[in-house]
């Protein structure tokens, strides 16, 4: 699973390279989603007028909606100190949950925002994730 946070939904919003190229494989991989927590979406919609929508455009992307269980647990993580509410979704997202296999990927431009033990790559790290 490869979830984007609110630097990677705007870089992908405004036509970053590898993140576009990403979207686009991911398309054509059936099953293969890129994750945007609800919060981050919401931060980066606020910031930038109709980047939802040039967003949501991509078929490979799905929304993660905040539910109570994940809006209990955010609640936590910023009450503990863990940043914002779009972090906080975002690093909620990145747990390890049973309705997604494997190990979660989250995709940013501030991996310092995230605790040790969280996977980050760097959207601008050269080669991300075979692109490049």
């Amino acid at each position: 699973m490869i979830i984007l946070d609110t630097s990677a939904v705007t870089a992908l919003a405004g036509g970053h390279r590898t993140l576009n190229l990403l979207a686009g494989n991911m398309a054509r991989t059936p099953g293969d989603r890129l994750i945007i927590p609800a919060l981050c979406l919401l931060r980066a919609e606020a910031a930038d007028e109709d980047l939802s929508r040039r967003v949501l455009a991509f078929s490979a992307v799905a929304v993660d909606s905040l539910d109570t269980t994940a809006a209990v647990s955010v609640g936590t993580m910023i009450r503990d100190g863990y940043g914002g509410p779009d972090t906080c979704h975002a690093l909620y997202c990145a747990l390890p949950r049973p309705e997604f296999t494997g190990m979660p990927i989250l995709l940013t431009g501030e991996e310092s925002a995230y605790p040790p033990g969280v996977v980050t790559v760097d959207i601008d790290s050269t080669g991300m994730l075979g692109f490049g």
